[in-house]
């Protein structure tokens, strides 16, 4: 199994960015996907979750800014960041099952 994050970067307070995660070797319509966080000196915390037919949850933290999605077709899944803050920084981790991706890092500074 394979979890490939990408999208990561350095973004100023309010502006967006849009993570992707690549999977293979696992039946990715039927797994639930999952995106992680993990501040420095902090846990590691779900951000947002997407079922195998679309239902999605989100942290607190994020509702009404983040979304998460899947493209079916493409094996991806993608989580949409907009209205950024500094307390979003953190390594962002893709998940399903028992397997994790390599995580990315979202820097929100000015």
């Amino acid at each position: 199994v394979q979890l490939q994050a990408s999208g990561g970067g350095l973004v100023q307070p309010g502006g967006s960015l849009r993570l992707s995660c690549a999977a293979s070797g696992i039946s990715f319509s039927i797994n639930p996907m999952a995106w992680y966080r993990q501040a420095p000196g902090k846990q590691r915390e779900l951000v947002a979750l997407i079922t195998s037919n679309g239902m999605t949850n989100y942290a607190d933290s994020v509702k009404g800014r983040f979304t998460i999605s899947r493209d079916y077709a493409k094996n991806t899944v993608y989580l949409q960041m907009n209205s950024l803050k500094a307390e979003d920084t953190a390594v962002y981790y893709c998940q399903t099952a028992a397997h994790w991706g390599q995580g990315t890092l979202v820097t929100v500074s000015s």
